[in-house]
């Protein structure tokens, strides 16, 4: 091993003592973390929470009322919202952003900070089992803030909890010194043992690929039928097709092995073909006729 060939005194102590934590602890990344997770002897799946979330709490500051939104999403970085100024949201590469809202009666709302809580360029998700309640803990760091001390981070408190708990969603606890704290009871955090899979909840089904936008409006139908309609169009026209092909093919074959024709003089009923043109002629010339109005002589003479 090339480390072997260096000594204390070629490399300075600070590098040295960096290879040695490096080397002996397993660091967590951000690309690593793909929202599995594995410690205690458990394992847990947290792709059912994937998506985009939101929270909100509100606080009274007389004569105003500040309002704290919190958006984050467990396994991707948050996308940029439609509509909203890129000066207040967090850029791109944010996990988690906490935006502060001042508002007030007859006033316009101002949002007077923007909070990267947590980014994926110095995110080191760390994570440990939770005895009592039951769960996961789960901790994303950030950059500190320009108006901060403090470096920002948030801890999700994952809670174990059935199917019939009623308190599905993230719940918004605290911010202080920079730290986020988030509650969530959920299915999801039940974890289970390391040898085996885990379970699916039937109640909580993974939401779809997530665009950081509202729920979808509902779009009055689905789309399954109109491709159903669509195929079955498609299929009846494929098999007039192949029939159309079956019957010129057999009626060629016919007329040379029969007649020895050659040339046009192997499309069968070939004297039907010639008339078809001028058989759509007709008709069309008969539509036409139908639908022009007819012109009258009115004070004209008849003869007599």
């Amino acid at each position: 091993m090339i480390l072997r060939h260096f000594t204390s005194q070629s490399l300075p102590s600070n590098l040295l003592s960096l290879l040695f934590l490096l080397f002996s602890t397993g660091l967590v990344t951000a690309e690593d973390f793909d929202c599995h997770v594995t410690t205690g002897g458990l394992k847990w799946d947290l792709t059912p929470l994937k998506g985009s979330h939101i929270v909100t709490r509100t606080r009274d500051t007389p004569p105003t009322t500040m309002v704290d939104e919190l958006r984050f999403n467990l396994c991707k970085n948050l996308k940029l919202m439609k509509g909203v100024p890129d000066d207040e949201q967090c850029e791109i590469g944010t996990r988690v952003c906490l935006r502060k809202t001042n508002k007030k009666p007859d006033s316009l709302d101002r949002v007077i900070a923007i909070i990267p809580v947590a980014s994926t360029s110095v995110l080191e998700p760390e994570y440990s089992q939770l005895e009592s309640p039951k769960g996961l803990s789960l901790t994303f760091h950030g950059p500190p803030y320009p108006s901060s001390e403090y470096p920002q981070s948030i801890m999700f408190s994952l809670l174990c909890a059935d199917d019939a708990d009623p308190k599905a969603d993230p719940q918004f606890v605290s911010y202080e010194n920079g730290i986020v704290r988030v509650d969530w009871s959920t299915p999801a955090a039940c974890g289970s043992p390391d040898d085996q899979p885990p379970e699916q909840s039937p109640s909580q089904p993974p939401p779809e690929e997530d665009d950081d936008t509202p729920a979808d409006e509902g779009s009055g139908g689905s789309d399954e039928n109109p491709a159903k309609r669509g195929s079955g169009l498609g299929f009846f026209f494929l098999v007039l097709l192949l029939a159309f092909a079956t019957y010129f093919g057999l009626g060629a074959y016919y007329n040379y092995s029969t007649y020895g024709a050659r040339g046009v003089d192997l499309i069968p009923h070939r004297d039907f073909w010639r008339e078809v043109p001028y058989m759509l002629q007709d008709v069309v010339s008969h539509l036409c006729s139908t639908v022009r109005p007819q012109r009258s002589n009115r004070g004209g003479y008849i003869a007599v």
